[in-house]
Parts: C-alpha cells; sequence; structure tokens
C-alpha cells in the first residue's frame, strides 16, 4: 500500500510539471485570460490562396450540434498565442511560416460550469504554397453527455462548401 502510495505520489508531480504556468496545457493556447470582440459577416465567404513561401491555415466553427443558446464565443491559438475567435457557424484565415504548429480551441465565454471538454488542440506540419482546413465542432445536443469541442482537420472540398454558407469573422483584442 506504501509503494502504491509512493507511485502515485511521483507520478501526480511529474505530471504537474508538464502543464504550462499561466497558460492552457496544449502548446497551441496562448496566456490565460485574453479575449476578442469578433464581428461575423454572412455576405463575405472570402477564399484566398497563400502568398510565395507561406502556407494557408482556416480556422472553421461548426456549431450544428450546439443546441444550446447563446453560442459560446470560440478563441483560437497557434504556437501559444491566440490569434483569432469565431462565433456560430463561421470562419477565419492566417497566413503562416512553414513548419510545425500546434493549435488550440478555447470557449472563451463560460457554456456550463461542468462541461467535460472546454477545450481542444492539434498540430500539423505546414508546406510553402499548402492550404490546411481545421473545423473546431462544439457539441451540445440533446443526448450528449456534456459540452465539448472536437477539433480536427476537414478535407478541403468539405471546407469550401462549409464556407459558401459559413460567415466570416472579423475580430479584435478586447481591452
Amino acid at each position: 500500500m506504501k509503494t502504491m502510495l509512493l507511485i502515485l505520489l511521483f507520478a501526480t508531480s511529474a505530471f504537474a510539471q508538464n502543464a504550462p504556468n499561466g497558460t492552457a496545457a496544449a502548446p497551441g493556447c496562448g496566456p490565460e485570460g485574453g479575449g476578442f470582440k469578433v464581428k461575423s459577416n454572412d455576405r463575405q465567404h472570402p477564399f484566398v490562396q497563400p502568398e510565395a513561401g507561406k502556407a494557408l491555415v482556416y480556422f472553421l466553427r461548426d456549431d450544428k450540434f450546439f443546441d444550446s443558446r447563446p453560442r459560446p464565443t470560440l478563441k483560437w491559438g497557434m504556437d501559444g498565442a491566440w490569434v483569432g475567435a469565431t462565433q456560430s457557424n463561421a470562419y477565419f484565415y492566417l497566413s503562416v511560416d512553414p513548419g510545425e504548429h500546434h493549435l488550440c480551441t478555447v470557449w472563451q465565454t463560460l457554456v456550463v460550469l461542468t462541461a467535460d471538454k472546454q477545450a481542444a488542440a492539434a498540430h500539423f506540419t505546414a508546406e510553402a504554397g499548402g492550404v490546411y482546413f481545421f473545423i473546431a465542432r462544439d457539441i451540445n445536443h440533446e443526448g450528449s453527455r456534456e459540452p465539448a469541442i472536437k477539433l480536427g482537420p476537414v478535407d478541403s472540398d468539405e471546407a469550401q462548401l462549409l464556407m459558401s454558407t459559413y460567415a466570416f469573422s472579423t475580430f479584435q483584442p478586447k481591452k
């Protein structure tokens, strides 16, 4: 019993050292706090190509499985900094350098105190001239245990189809 307790104690302190201090646990997330004021334009549906020597990342937000209202603002992080935000069924894009990148999504606004998965993370390697699409799906509907975010890549054809119906997000940091 004592041996098990010692193993548990050492394992707990080893895991505690892995989380960066003052930030969400995923390497893509920005520092604690911070937020964005978001505006969505459902008349604009830009689809651009990357500039020379860069890659382009599209960040899509799907709320079709989020029945509660109001829907939360979702802020997006990349490589340890917050890079933008979306509200219901919207997207934005960002030019990035080639190389490995870490992404993070977090609900900026509180959904419920007991929400299971209020953040999600992924990583990818960008190549110059590449175009990448990631989608965050907010889930909170009848039959789901608790609200959650699912983040992952989405096929480029599916992404363009969704973007034709989604609003385009613009944002600025809250002061």
